[in-house]
C-alpha cells in the first residue's frame, strides 16, 4: 500500500478495534422504529398515490434539471413551490435546496465574516457544525445543550464586539427534546442576536399541520431564519430556507451549495408539493402519531427502565452508555423483528451511546409493546 491507503487502512483499523466501525447495510424485512419517516408517507404509499393522481403530468416533468438554479435549472413549479412553503411556514420567503446539509452549510458559511460570533448549541447536528467551521467567523462557540444561562453568558460576552448569529434546532435529532424556543428567542432580543433554527425533525410533526416548533409557539416573525426539510416526516427529499425576502436575495449570491449543484429535478419538487397539499388538506392530522408517542412514555413509566431521554417527539432515546452493550441490545431487538439501531461513538459522544428508536403513525401498540418485553427481559439477566 502506499502511503495514504496506509493511512486509511490504519484509521478503519482503529475503529474495529474501538467497535464503531461504520459499514453500509440494506433494510431489513423488520418494523421500522428507526428511520425518520415519522408520517409513513415515504413508506406506506400515502405520498406515492398523490404523485401518481396525474400521472399524464409527471411524465411532461422533467427528469433532471440540467443545470444550477442561476443556469437552466429553474423552473415556474421551483418558484411555486417556493411561495407555497414560505406561505405554509408563515414566513415572507423561502430558498429550495438540495438536502438539509446542504441548507445549513450553506446558510452558515454565507452568512458569517469575521466580524460575526457564532453560538451554537453542543448538540447541533454535523452539517450545522460543518456550516460554522466553513463560515469566515474567527469566534465559533458552543454552549451547553439547552442550556439557557449558558447562552446568556456568551452573549454577554460578544454582544458588542459585531453581529453574533445563535443556531439552535428545534427538535434534537438524537436525543429527540426540544429548545426551549421562548427563552432563547428572548435572550436573542435583549442581545440584538440573530437566531437561526433547524426544524428538520419538527417539520411536519409540530404545530397544528406540522408547521413546525417555532409557529407551534408563535415565534415566526421573532426568528431570523428557519430550515425545514423534507427527507424526514414529508418522505421527499430536499430542505428550504425560510425567512425575509432580503435572506433570500443574499442566499441567491452568496449561499455555494445553492450556487454550485445542480437543482432538485421538478420530478423531487413535485412530490414536495404533494407533500405539503396532503399537510394542508382539511383531513389531515398527526394526533396518531402523538398518541403513540404518549403510549410510548406510558410504558417507559411503567417498566421503570431508566436511561430514557425526555422526549415528547417521534425520536426516543435510551442512553446506554457503551458500544458493545448498545449493539448487543439492537440486535435483540431485530432478533425480535422490531427495526431498531444502536447509535454509538463518535456519532454521539462517548458514555452517551445509546438505542435510538422512531416512532411512526404506521406502528401499533403490540410492536411498541414488543420492544418493552425485550428490554425488560435483558435487564432481568443483567
Amino acid at each position: 500500500m502506499n502511503l495514504l491507503e496506509q493511512y486509511m487502512s490504519g484509521k478503519l483499523d482503529e475503529r474495529s478495534v474501538s467497535g464503531n466501525l461504520r459499514s453500509l447495510t440494506t433494510q431489513r424485512a423488520a418494523v421500522d422504529f428507526y428511520s425518520n419517516d415519522y408520517l409513513g408517507l415515504a413508506t406506506t404509499g400515502v405520498l406515492a398515490k398523490r404523485i401518481l393522481q396525474d400521472a399524464a403530468h409527471i411524465v411532461a416533468l422533467r427528469t433532471g434539471s440540467t443545470g444550477s438554479r442561476l443556469l437552466s435549472g429553474n423552473t415556474p413549479l421551483a418558484a411555486t413551490l417556493e411561495q407555497k412553503i414560505a406561505t405554509f411556514h408563515k414566513a415572507e420567503a423561502a430558498l429550495l435546496f438540495n438536502s438539509g446539509y446542504d441548507a445549513n452549510v450553506g446558510l452558515l458559511s454565507a452568512l458569517a465574516d469575521r466580524h460575526t460570533t457564532i453560538l451554537y448549541d453542543e448538540l447541533c447536528h454535523a452539517s450545522i457544525i460543518d456550516g460554522v467551521r466553513l463560515s469566515m467567523s474567527p469566534r465559533k462557540y458552543k454552549f451547553a445543550h439547552n442550556n439557557t444561562e449558558d447562552l446568556e453568558v456568551k452573549l454577554k460576552k460578544y454582544a458588542e464586539l459585531g453581529p453574533v448569529m445563535v443556531v439552535v434546532e428545534s427538535v434534537y435529532s438524537m436525543d429527540g427534546d426540544m429548545a426551549p424556543l421562548n427563552a432563547i428567542v428572548q435572550l436573542c432580543e435583549t442581545y440584538h442576536a440573530q437566531l437561526i433554527i433547524d426544524e428538520a425533525h419538527a417539520t411536519g410533526v409540530m404545530g397544528p399541520r406540522g408547521e413546525g416548533l417555532v409557529c407551534m409557539l408563535g415565534l415566526q416573525q421573532r426568528v431570523f431564519a428557519r430550515v425545514h426539510t423534507f427527507g424526514k416526516a414529508l418522505g421527499c427529499h430536499g430542505a428550504a430556507v425560510v425567512g425575509s425576502t432580503l435572506l433570500k436575495d443574499f442566499l441567491v449570491n452568496y449561499a455555494r451549495t445553492f450556487i454550485y449543484t445542480t437543482a432538485l429535478p421538478d420530478h423531487s419538487l413535485y412530490a414536495v408539493q404533494c407533500a405539503y397539499q396532503y399537510l394542508s388538506a382539511p383531513d389531515f392530522s398527526h394526533a396518531p402519531l402523538h398518541q403513540l408517542i404518549a403510549y410510548f412514555r406510558h410504558r417507559i413509566a411503567d417498566t421503570g427502565i431508566s436511561g430514557w431521554i425526555e422526549s415528547t417527539s417521534p425520536i426516543q432515546a435510551l442512553v446506554v452508555g457503551d458500544n458493545a452493550r448498545s449493539k448487543t441490545l439492537a440486535t435483540q431487538l431485530q432478533q425480535a423483528g422490531m427495526q431498531v439501531n444502536a447509535i454509538l461513538h463518535p456519532t454521539v459522544a462517548q458514555g452517551m451511546e445509546r438505542l435510538r428508536i422512531c416512532l411512526h403513525t404506521f406502528n401499533a401498540k403490540e410492536q411498541v409493546d414488543t420492544i418493552f418485553d425485550v428490554l425488560c427481559r435483558e435487564r432481568k439477566t443483567q
